[in-house]
């Protein structure tokens, strides 16, 4: 199966290392992504989201979530749910 796209990095924040997405499809914790763009390709398990600064452990299509992420992302980079 192919990856599906889930959104949009909108915005980060370098001194939390937090990564703001527009979702475009439903993501949860231990969710597998993968987050392209601007040159560069990383994969992470999802560990920690936050939905209007409360944990949350999923989060739907229309919401902006803040996603830790490992290395730095940048706006417009697109994070897509790996699927095996």
């Amino acid at each position: 199966m192919a990856d599906v796209l889930v959104g949009k990095v909108t915005h980060y924040y370098n001194h939390l290392g937090v990564g703001i997405v527009d979702l475009s499809n439903k993501l949860a914790n231990d969710d597998m992504i993968k987050v392209v763009g601007h040159g560069h390709e990383f994969s992470q398990t999802v560990s920690s989201m936050q939905l209007e600064h409360q944990p949350v452990n999923e989060a739907k299509k229309g919401q902006v979530i803040g996603l830790k992420v490992e290395q730095k992302v940048k706006e417009g980079d697109k994070v897509y749910k790996v699927t095996t």
